[in-house]
């Protein structure tokens, strides 16, 4: 298949600046892969299609403030550091701008100087090498210079409007180390966690979700695009359950693309669930066979995204691309902050 198969037409205004005031006032679109047909719905519905012996998996990653702006040390212009991965302590890959002025060697400073930042990479690569010098905790010290990582469709600074530290998580968000948010999970509130709690139907894994979420397909054919690889963890008592799940006949309700990456990831042949910490270094495409997940709860996409190919790859291509044109004509929210798709 093309890239240009999964493009389709959205109106920038329907893309979601800010989220709504109540996380799970958002519109669910449900989608029925076997009747191939959809309902309007709402996210305050999503228990309703809940069977006794499902289960939902969530990711608990909680984002880091990834962005951070400073001030070159040789000269005093601006700089963004956008951290993607820990190498090694104080050593981060990172995207930087602006990259082609930025040698090696150049320095950074942001803030007072609590945090300063070395370039150990001459320009060239997408993704450089940079080390950081800190006074006391890294980590608090990027609480305290950076800043929540919104996507670069959301065109607004961060927090200026409204508190998006806290936002632009997950209400049951803790293990922290991701760099975007696994946002099909922003429209649970803490009454839909009770009640799958009470139920015994709520299961959390870990993706550390980074580069590869969001990395642009770069090529034409879809056979050639390869996902970077993120890091995730599985507890033995979430495999247990999600393989007690499945042996009993119920469902594993994923929630979000990258809850699906990690179990797919973690899977043998027969759809058992290994557990321990691991790479995803899968990439799912149409034709590729769902060994774990058989419902979805996910949002909407950007065209031509390895998030919108692994979604047609679950549903098929041509019923995900009807069913968006739908929430277009219906002014569905798209994107991180908009409404969702609930998969059956």
């Amino acid at each position: 298949m093309l890239l240009s198969d999964f493009a389709y037409q959205l109106p920038e205004e329907l893309i979601a600046q800010e989220p709504l005031a109540e996380r799970d006032a958002s519109r669910m679109l449900v989608l029925d892969r076997q009747a191939q047909s959809w309902q309007d719905k709402s996210f305050r519905h999503f228990t309703d299609h809940l069977n006794p012996d499902d289960v939902v998996v969530v990711n608990n990653c909680r984002v880091i403030p990834a962005r951070l702006l400073g001030r070159r040390q040789e000269s005093g212009g601006r700089v963004e550091v956008f951290l993607v991965r820990e190498i090694e302590p104080l050593v981060w890959e990172a995207l930087v701008r602006p990259g082609s002025r930025l040698r090696l060697g150049s320095r950074v400073i942001f803030g007072s100087g609590q945090l300063k930042a070395e370039l150990l990479e001459e320009p060239g690569n997408e993704l450089r090498r940079v080390r950081f010098e800190v006074q006391g905790s890294f980590d608090d010290a990027l609480s305290e210079v950076g800043s929540t990582p919104l996507p670069p469709y959301i065109k607004r600074p961060a927090g200026v409007s409204l508190a998006d530290d806290e936002r632009y998580q997950t209400v049951y968000s803790k293990s922290r180390g991701a760099i975007a948010a696994p946002t099909a999970g922003l429209h649970f509130t803490p009454d839909v966690l009770t009640r799958l709690r009470e139920q015994n139907q709520l299961v959390e894994i870990t993706l550390y979700v980074g580069y590869g979420t969001f990395e642009p397909v770069r090529v034409e054919d879809v056979s050639e695009h390869m996902v970077s690889s993120e890091r995730f963890q599985i507890t033995h008592d979430a495999a247990e359950r999600i393989n007690r799940t499945r042996q009993k006949g119920g469902r594993v309700i994923a929630i979000g693309t990258t809850t699906t990456r990690a179990l797919e990831s973690a899977s043998t042949e027969d759809g058992k669930v290994n557990a321990g910490g691991n790479t995803a270094s899968l990439t799912i495409k149409p034709g590729y066979r769902f060994r774990v997940v058989n419902a979805l709860l996910t949002n909407f996409h950007l065209p031509e995204s390895s998030l919108l190919i692994l979604v047609s790859a679950f549903a098929g291509r041509e019923l995900i691309l009807q069913a968006y044109q739908h929430a277009v004509d219906e002014r569905y929210r798209f994107y991180s902050y908009g409404d969702c798709m609930l998969i059956l």
